[in-house]
């Protein structure tokens, strides 16, 4: 999830771009949000009468998710949002998809809202210090500064910041582990840090800085407003950008990118990937196949058939 996002709030309803007629909104809130459990059904009943499709995370902590619809869906949505005192300075993120990037409406009731595992961690009473994108060259650039990466390794696999140190992670719960057994990220004084859109490293700020880190900063926006902002020219970022629904990745001006997605282990994969003869549609990849038996491989050509023949009744398989 987007990860996560700190951007300026657009009330008026945007023009329709060159990307695609509906509206993708990334949005996450940190806030005290005691009534998560009871805010549910009127959410997904909004959602659903409206037409939006997406996920949305609710959590003692806030909320989190990216949802997409047509522009007049996401601004009711929007507004419903910002009308809860929890979530008046919600800000959001949006982009552009040719085709209705989600295949239903999931609201979810989480211990978190991005899963760090850590308890007593919180951004709303400590936090690194928000950097605008404009802003971000000259402070990864600096050699005082160590760059860290906060995502999971499937989406550093096909982008980074150039100089970033990649943890290599699996899940976000894998990050604090990773913390204490680098030591090193003390011999220099300014920690920067970033994701997708914002709120693992707003989170993963936090716990920085209760571990004792003083310099801690965060990308405001994450990748997807620096994609978005900076030239292309004057870029430090290599690759496009992974994302959390069927675009799979998107690069500078939030255009999508041309990445596609094996269905057997989500791994984004590149059009060379796919002329792999270990790639099969649906069934495996480079990435996965050599941890899949074959029972497991068959199981997914089932599944792939199924797909196949949804696709021709012209339905949409949801496991595809």
């Amino acid at each position: 999830m987007t990860d996560d996002l700190s951007f300026s709030a657009q009330e008026t309803i945007p023009a329709h771009e060159e990307g695609g007629a509906f509206c993708v909104a990334a949005l996450y809130h940190f806030a005290a949000f005691a009534r998560f459990e009871s805010f549910r059904a009127p959410l997904y009943a909004l959602c659903q009468e409206n037409g939006i499709k997406g996920t949305l995370l609710l959590a003692h902590e806030g909320i989190n998710g990216t949802v997409a619809g047509s522009d007049e869906a996401i601004a009711t949505l929007l507004a419903f949002l910002r009308a809860q005192p929890e979530f008046a300075d919600l800000q959001h993120k949006e982009s552009r998809a040719r085709k209705m990037p989600f295949l239903r409406m999931k609201v979810r009731l989480k211990k978190e809202i991005v899963t760090m595992g850590v308890e007593n961690i919180d951004p709303n009473q400590i936090v690194g210090t928000y950097v605008d994108p404009k802003d971000w060259n000259a402070l990864i650039s600096d050699p005082e500064t160590i760059v860290i990466d906060t995502r999971n390794d499937y989406e550093t696999a096909i982008g980074i910041f150039r100089g970033a140190v990649d943890p290599n992670t699996k899940t976000f719960r894998e990050f604090p582990d990773w913390v204490k057994n680098n030591p090193g990220l003390h011999n220099k004084p300014k920690i920067a840090m970033y994701c997708t859109g914002g709120i693992r490293c707003e989170k993963a700020t936090a716990y920085m800085k209760q571990q004792g880190f003083e310099e801690v900063y965060h990308l405001k926006g994450g990748i997807l407003k620096y994609l978005e902002e900076v030239p292309e020219q004057e870029s430090l970022w290599d690759g496009a950008c992974f994302v959390f629904d069927e675009r799979v990745s998107i690069k500078h001006g939030l255009k999508q990118g041309e990445h596609h997605l094996c269905h057997a282990c989500r791994y984004p994969l590149t059009a060379e990937e796919m002329t792999s003869p270990l790639y099969e549609e649906g069934v495996s990849c480079p990435h996965c196949h050599e941890s899949r038996s074959e029972d497991d491989r068959e199981r997914y050509r089932q599944r792939q058939r199924q797909i196949a023949l949804a696709r021709k009744r012209g339905e949409k398989h949801l496991g595809s």
